[in-house]
C-alpha cells in the first residue's frame, strides 16, 4: 500500500485552432509564458504549445495541439470540460479589468464552493476560469498587474461520477469535499493533501443533453503529477493491481509519461517532473526557439518548412 499521494496535476493537454490565435491569446491577452515551442511526436507537421508560469512548473502547464483546420469541439460526459487557474486573495479584480480592457468576455463574478471565480471562453471554445484562493507564500501583490501561478483544478463531466471518485480517493488519495447542485448540475470537489498547483478535481454530473467530440476548444487529456520516476512505476504498478489497462512508460523529452483511461472515459496521464523544460534551452529562453524531439531532428529543415511561422505577441509574461 502506498503511502504517497499524487500532489495534483501536471499539465493539462487541448486542441486548438490556427497556431498563431491560440499564441495571441494564450501568451499574450491571459500573459502565460510560452514554455517551449516544439511538435505533435506522432505528428511533427502540427506544433504542440506549451504555456506556463514564470518557472514553468509543474501544475502551471497548458499545452495545446493546435489545428489550422480543425473542426469544432464539444464538452460533454467523458471529457474535460474546464480548466481553472489560481489567482491570489485580491487579484481577481486585476484581471477583471485586464481582461475588459482586452475586449475578452468573461462571466460575472460568482462563489464557488466559498471561493470568488470568473469564466472566459477562448477563441476555439474552451471554458478558462480564473478562481481567486489563498497561496501559501505568494509575494505581496501589484494592484495593476493580474497575477496567477497555475493550475487551481479542472472540470470532469461524467455522467456517473461514482467510479472516477473511488479511483481519486482510494487510489490517487483526494479527500472528498463539498457538493453543490444548482440549475441540473452536480458538483463535488476532490483534493489532494497539501498546497500544490492545481490540488483540486471537480466532478460534474449535469442534465444538459450534450455528446461530447474532440476538436478544436476540447480538452484532450488531464496529466497529474509523479515527482519522481520511481513513484511514477509505484503507480503504474498499483493502477495495473487495480485492473487498469495502463500503457508503458513513454519519453516525452520533458518529462516521462503513462496513460490510462479513466472509468469515466477521461484520458488520465501520470507525468514526471524530471527532467523539466529546460532540459533542451536555457530557463531565460524557454520557448524561443523550435525544439525537435531527437527522432525528427535529422528532417528539422522539411519540419520548418511545413509549420507555419509564429510571432511572439507583445504582450507577454
Amino acid at each position: 500500500m502506498m503511502s504517497h499521494t499524487i500532489p495534483g496535476l501536471h499539465h493539462v493537454t487541448a486542441i486548438s485552432g490556427p497556431p498563431q490565435q491560440n499564441l495571441d491569446f494564450y501568451a499574450g491577452i491571459l500573459r502565460q509564458r510560452l514554455v517551449k515551442k516544439t511538435v505533435n511526436f506522432d505528428a511533427p507537421d502540427t506544433y504542440h504549445l506549451y504555456y506556463g508560469n514564470a518557472a514553468a512548473e509543474p501544475g502551471s502547464i497548458l499545452t495545446f495541439f493546435p489545428f489550422a483546420d480543425a473542426g469544432p469541439g464539444r464538452a460533454g460526459p467523458g471529457m474535460a470540460s474546464a480548466v481553472a487557474y489560481r489567482v491570489p486573495r485580491g487579484g481577481l479584480d486585476a484581471w477583471m479589468m485586464m481582461l475588459a480592457e482586452a475586449a475578452v468576455d468573461f462571466d460575472n463574478p460568482s462563489d464557488r464552493f466559498g471561493d470568488q471565480m470568473i469564466a472566459l471562453i477562448d477563441p476555439d471554445g474552451l471554458r478558462v476560469e480564473f478562481v481567486e484562493t489563498d497561496i501559501p507564500d505568494h509575494p505581496p501583490l501589484d494592484e495593476d498587474t493580474p497575477v496567477d501561478d497555475g493550475f487551481h483544478s479542472v472540470t470532469l463531466w461524467l455522467d456517473d461520477a461514482e467510479p472516477t471518485a473511488r479511483l481519486l480517493t482510494d487510489i490517487f488519495g483526494y479527500e472528498s469535499g463539498p457538493e453543490t447542485t444548482q440549475e441540473g448540475e452536480t458538483r463535488q470537489r476532490f483534493t489532494a493533501p497539501g498546497t500544490a498547483r492545481g490540488a483540486a478535481i471537480d466532478l460534474l454530473r449535469s442534465d444538459a443533453p450534450s455528446i461530447g467530440r474532440q476538436g478544436a476548444g476540447s480538452i484532450h487529456h488531464i496529466a497529474f503529477r509523479a515527482e519522481t520516476d520511481d513513484l511514477q512505476m509505484e503507480w503504474r504498478e498499483r493502477l495495473l493491481t487495480k485492473g487498469f489497462d495502463v500503457t508503458p512508460k513513454i519519453d516525452r523529452q520533458y518529462f516521462h509519461a503513462i496513460y490510462f483511461q479513466s472509468p469515466g472515459g477521461v484520458l488520465f496521464e501520470i507525468a514526471t517532473d524530471p527532467p523539466g523544460f529546460a532540459t533542451d534551452e536555457p530557463m531565460d529562453a524557454l520557448g524561443e526557439s523550435l525544439m525537435l524531439p531527437r527522432q525528427h531532428e535529422p528532417i528539422r529543415n522539411r519540419i520548418e518548412q511545413i509549420l507555419p511561422a509564429l510571432k511572439q505577441p507583445a504582450q507577454t509574461v
